[in-house]
């Protein structure tokens, strides 16, 4: 790849991210629009899966569960980003190959059939603290999009610079 002065081809971007001109941001702005509606939607869930279990606590102790997720919930949310920023942080400071981002690409889609299989049956488990779990994917989320760059950019340079 850098011997043949080829611009890598990076999973999500494309060569896009080379020049960071209208395409690139159409596809940052693509993803964040997408993701935006996921969430929406795994909230929407979220909410009525825990709706569902409220329902059967007295209402005494539903307030006190209510105030108690709310809290819970403001936590989850920025502990999700300072984790994906530490993350972040951290893969800045040995950003992958092009070769090794697609190779760990290829790698966390073939765990996800299987964690997408045992997350339906830790659901309905996990109902009582969903709306918290949902506040950690979004705060997890909104610092994964709003990252300048991508460190998958930063290995893609590097290798394009020898």
């Amino acid at each position: 790849m850098p011997g043949d002065g080829r611009i890598p081809v990076l999973p999500g971007l494309g060569t896009s991210w080379y020049e960071r001109g209208v395409r690139y941001w159409m596809r940052r702005t693509g993803t964040g629009v997408l993701w935006l509606a996921v969430l929406a939607f795994f909230c929407f869930v979220s909410l009525s899966l825990y709706s569902g279990f409220r329902e059967v606590l007295p209402s005494g102790v539903r307030t006190v569960w209510d105030v108690a997720q709310a809290v819970a919930a403001c936590v989850a949310v920025v502990w999700g980003w300072v984790v994906q920023r530490r993350a972040h942080r951290r893969d800045l400071l040995d950003p992958p190959s092009p070769g090794r981002a697609r190779a760990r690409r290829r790698a966390s889609a073939g765990r996800s059939t299987g964690l997408a299989v045992l997350g339906r049956g830790l659901v309905v488990i996990a109902a009582p603290v969903m709306p918290a779990f949902a506040a950690f994917c979004v705060g997890w989320s909104v610092a994964v999009l709003t990252v300048r760059e991508y460190p998958t950019e930063v290995g893609a340079r590097r290798a394009l610079q020898g």
